[in-house]
C-alpha cells in the first residue's frame, strides 16, 4: 500500500508540476517579449521625429505607407495585408519567413506635415526569447522530476508512519489467543475505531467458541452413555445367545455402536482442537509413545517399528497419542499386511513416517484426503468416519508442524509428519 500510494503522489506530481512549469515557460516567454514589445514601441515613437523632418531612419527601422508599402526606398517588406492592417491597429505581430528566424514587429502611425499618414516600424528578432526559454526548460526539467521524486519519497515515509499503528495491530492480532484482546491506541481516531470494532469482533469469536465447546461436551456425554450401553447390551448379547436370537444382527449392532463410539470420540477431539486452547508443549519421545501405540492396537496387520535414534516432538503426550492411534488405525485398515513406523530426527523436526502395504492414494487426492468427512473408495478396507486424518492435520498443525500424503515403498500410502522438535534450552526451534 505504502508504494502504490507513493506511486500515485509522484505520477500526479509529476503532471501537475509538468503542467505548472509549461505555464511558468509560458509567462516567461510573454513576460519577454511584452517587455521587447516596449523597447520597439519607444524606439518607432523616437523615430517618428526623424520621420515628419524627411530624415532616413537607421535599419532595422522601416517607413511605409497605410497599405504597408514602403516608401523609405530600402526595398520590400516581408508583410503581408493582413499582417499591416494589425500593425496598424497598434497590435505587435510576430512573422516567420521561410528560413529565417520569426521577428516581432511593431508600427507606430505618424503624420507629416502636409498631412500623408505614414507608419514607422520596427522590429527585433526572437532568437533570444528562445534561448532564454529553453535554458528555462532546461531548470524546468530536472527541477520537476526531483520535485515529484521527493513528493513521492515524502508519501512513502508519510504512509509509513500512518499506517506503523495498523501494522502493530497485525502483529499484536497474529499472537491473540482466546479471550486476549487488541491494545488500543491513546488516539481517538479511525485506528482506534478499527481496534476497538476487532476486539468487539474477537469477543463475539470468543463466545462462538464457548458455545461451540460447551455443545461439543454436552454433546459428547449425552452420546457417550447410550452407546456404551448399547454397545454392551450387544456384546453381551453376541457373548450370551439366547435361543431364538439373531447372532449376527447383535454382532453387527455391536460393531455399528463400536463405530459410532469412535466417530464421537473424534468429533470431540475436533472441536476441541479447533477451540484454539492448547496446552503448554512439552518434549515427548516418540519412540516411546509409538511402542505405547502399537500395543493399544488389536490384531490385525504386522507392525514394524524402526526408530534407530531417539526423536522428540514438541506437543503433548496426548495429543502424539491420538495422532498415532488415527494413523496406525487408518494404516491398518487399509494394509494388506504390513504396517511399518518410522521415526527419525530432521534437524529442528521430528519425523514420524506410517507406511502401509494397501492400493494408496491417488496422487489428485492426497491432499483432500486430511479435509473432514473424505472417504476415498480406492483405499478399500472397512471404511471408517472420514474424521481421522483430518484431526491428525489440526493437531499436528496447531503445534507448526505439517502433515503430507505420499506413496509408500510398499506401494501403499504414505503419511508424513514433522513435529516442531525443541532445542537444547527447551524453546521451540525455528523451521528449516
Amino acid at each position: 500500500m505504502r508504494t502504490r500510494i507513493a506511486l500515485v503522489v509522484g505520477v500526479v506530481a509529476l503532471v501537475v508540476l509538468g503542467a505548472l512549469a509549461r505555464l511558468g515557460a509560458g509567462l516567461l516567454l510573454s513576460a519577454v517579449v511584452e517587455a521587447g514589445d516596449g523597447e520597439l514601441r519607444e524606439r518607432a515613437v523616437a523615430a517618428s521625429v526623424d520621420v515628419r523632418k524627411a530624415e532616413p531612419l537607421p535599419p532595422p527601422l522601416r517607413v511605409t505607407d497605410v497599405a504597408g508599402a514602403p516608401v523609405d526606398g530600402r526595398g520590400s517588406l516581408p508583410l503581408a495585408e493582413p499582417v499591416v492592417r494589425a500593425l496598424a491597429s497598434g497590435e505587435p505581430v510576430t512573422v516567420a519567413g521561410p528560413g529565417t528566424e520569426p521577428r516581432r514587429w511593431v508600427a507606430v502611425p505618424v503624420t507629416l506635415p502636409d498631412g500623408t499618414p505614414r507608419l514607422v516600424l520596427a522590429s527585433r528578432d526572437l532568437v533570444g526569447a528562445a534561448s532564454l526559454l529553453g535554458d528555462a526548460a532546461s531548470w524546468f526539467v530536472p527541477g520537476v522530476v526531483i520535485a515529484a521524486v521527493a513528493l513521492a519519497a515524502a508519501a512513502w515515509f508519510a504512509a509509513g508512519a500512518a499506517l506503523r499503528p495498523v501494522t502493530r495491530l497485525r502483529t499484536a492480532a497474529s499472537g491473540l489467543g482466546e479471550g486476549e484482546r487488541l491494545p488500543v491506541p491513546p488516539s481517538h481516531d479511525e485506528v482506534a475505531a478499527l481496534a476497538e470494532e476487532l476486539n468487539a469482533l474477537l469477543a463475539r469469536r470468543d463466545d462462538a467458541l464457548s458455545t461451540v465447546r460447551r455443545f461439543a461436551d454436552d454433546a459428547a456425554h449425552e452420546l457417550r452413555s447410550p452407546i456404551a450401553s448399547v454397545r454392551a447390551q450387544a456384546e453381551v448379547a453376541v457373548a450370551h445367545p439366547r435361543s431364538g436370537e439373531d447372532t449376527e444382527a447383535w454382532a453387527a449392532v455391536a460393531k455399528d455402536a463400536e463405530r459410532l463410539s469412535s466417530l464421537v470420540t473424534d468429533l470431540l477431539a475436533l472441536a476441541r482442537a479447533d477451540g484454539g486452547r492448547l496446552p503448554t508443549a512439552e518434549p515427548v519421545d516418540l519412540g516411546e509413545a509409538v511402542a505405547e501405540a502399537v500395543e493399544r492396537q488389536p490384531d490385525g496387520p504386522v507392525i514394524t517399528v524402526w526408530a534407530p535414534v531417539a526423536a522428540t516432538a514438541l506437543a503433548t503426550p496426548a495429543e502424539v497419542g491420538l495422532v498415532l492411534d488415527n494413523l496406525l488405525g487408518n494404516a491398518r485398515r487399509h494394509a494388506r499386511t504390513l504396517v511399518t513406523v518410522s521415526v527419525v530426527p530432521a534437524g529442528s523436526w521430528a519425523r514420524l513416517l506410517v507406511d502401509d502395504d494397501g492400493p494408496g492414494i491417488p496422487e489428485d487426492e492426497r491432499t483432500r484426503v486430511f479435509d473432514r468427512f473424505t472417504r476415498l473408495d480406492a483405499t478399500g478396507g472397512t471404511p471408517g468416519s472420514g474424521l481421522g486424518l483430518a484431526l491428525v492435520a489440526r493437531l499436528v498443525e496447531s503445534r507448526s508442524g505439517t502433515v503430507r500424503a505420499a506413496r509408500s515403498p510398499e506401494g501403499g500410502a504414505r503419511i508424513e509428519v514433522r513435529w516442531p522438535t525443541a532445542r537444547a534450552n527447551g524453546t521451540l526451534a525455528h523451521l528449516d
